[in-house]
């Protein structure tokens, strides 16, 4: 990320992304439930997208997106491994006094009685934590550059560096 300036002169936060040059690969046509899609060659990734539009193999895709357009950005966020509770969950933890020095992490009893005399599954407990799809809205384009091919969006997006991301017009 880094900061730009806006035609009005306002400061805000923004995201470079560099768009890799995209080719048709081939055509999935309706089939009974309606679903008709075309796959892209993204820098050596095959993708399907769903569409309605009849796109022959070996047609290039560019030019879509201009300034000032929303997308809405999706991809895999940062993995963060096996966490505990507070990080998780923003669980409080327990009290920092009175002795409980190896306490203050912990989340607490979380069990039943007797009945049912188990742990609930989905209960809010240490776990893994990231690496899951996630979709930012509304992010709006401030620049685009079609010879070093980078698109600059006003926000943050999901992902480390160098990770693919899905970027489509609201």
């Amino acid at each position: 990320m880094t900061a730009k300036f806006t035609p009005d002169g306002a400061r805000v936060g923004t995201t470079i992304l560099q768009v890799l040059p995209m080719k048709v690969v081939d055509l999935r046509t309706k089939d009974k439930h309606g679903y008709q899609a075309i796959r892209i060659d993204a820098g050596g990734k095959i993708r399907e997208v769903r569409t309605d539009e009849k796109l022959e193999p070996g047609t290039e895709i560019k030019d879509i997106l201009k300034v000032g357009d929303v997308v809405r950005v999706s991809g895999t966020s940062k993995g963060k491994g096996f966490t505990g509770a507070v990080k998780r969950y923003g669980f409080a933890g327990g009290p920092r006094t009175h002795g409980q020095s190896d306490r203050e992490r912990a989340p607490g009893s979380s069990g039943s009685t007797t009945t049912p005399g188990r742990v609930y599954k989905g209960k809010r407990r240490a776990g893994h934590m990231g690496s899951v799809t996630v979709t930012v809205t509304g992010l709006k384009i401030l620049e685009i550059d079609p010879e070093k091919q980078l698109l600059t969006v006003i926000g943050s997006v999901p992902g480390v560096k160098n990770r693919l991301l899905e970027v489509r017009k609201v």
